[in-house]
């Protein structure tokens, strides 16, 4: 899966987690907390968008990312580690 995929992955999530957010308005330079998401609502996108790509990555490692270019590059390498 490419990067580009993981990332739709990962605005579909926002979408439903945060329907009040505009899609023009997810962008890889910008960040959850930029989109009004709150530390519940960025938790809910992280773990379900883990599952949908079928990965678990250490919390540790998310605490490092601060925008969703990111968080597309950390999940992009856990996928390719576990294949």
């Amino acid at each position: 899966m490419d990067k580009s995929a993981i990332f739709d992955v990962i605005i579909n999530n926002i979408e439903e987690i945060l329907p009040q957010i505009p899609r023009e308005q997810i962008r890889l330079d910008g960040s959850l907390v930029e989109l009004g998401a709150n530390s519940i609502d960025r938790m809910e996108v992280v773990t379900f968008s883990m599952e949908d790509l079928g990965i678990k990555v250490p919390l540790q490692s998310l605490a490092k990312i601060d925008n969703l270019a990111g968080l597309v590059d950390l999940f992009h390498k856990h996928l390719h580690e576990s294949a």
